[in-house]
């Protein structure tokens, strides 16, 4: 089994969930449709675990830990998802902050958390 330093890079985890698949015969049950539901059921149960707490800070070690366990199906299933549908997801990262940049500047968003058709027009600014 790797170390946690070894799965740290993407690829490295991308070869390791491919791995994990490949010796149990599940790629054919892994369409994007499938992993797509899967991600979003996975994300669903790390929401569980804050509902109803003030800010989700408070939570005790063995919650948290169980929180890392619910990220980590996301992860996996985000990383099997775009290996799938051969999309880089670092890639991806980078085009879509590159977009974010335009949407929201850093000048003119900082502290503010309105999304970016919230904000006045650019050439509104004074």
């Amino acid at each position: 089994m790797p170390s946690p330093t070894e799965t740290t890079d993407l690829s490295a985890l991308r070869e390791l969930i491919r791995q994990f698949v490949d010796e149990r015969d599940w790629a054919q049950f892994h369409t994007p449709k499938n992993l797509a539901m899967a991600m979003s059921i996975e994300a669903a149960e790390v929401m569980e675990h804050f509902q109803w707490l003030p800010t989700g800070r408070e939570l005790a070690e063995d919650k948290r830990r169980a929180v890392g366990h619910e990220l980590a199906d996301v992860l996996v299933y985000l990383v099997r998802l775009a290996d799938v549908l051969d999309i880089d997801l670092p890639a991806a990262v980078a085009d879509k902050m590159a977009l974010n940049r335009q949407k929201y500047p850093a000048d003119r968003v900082r502290g503010d958390a309105r999304k970016y058709d919230e904000y006045p027009d650019r050439d509104d600014r004074g």
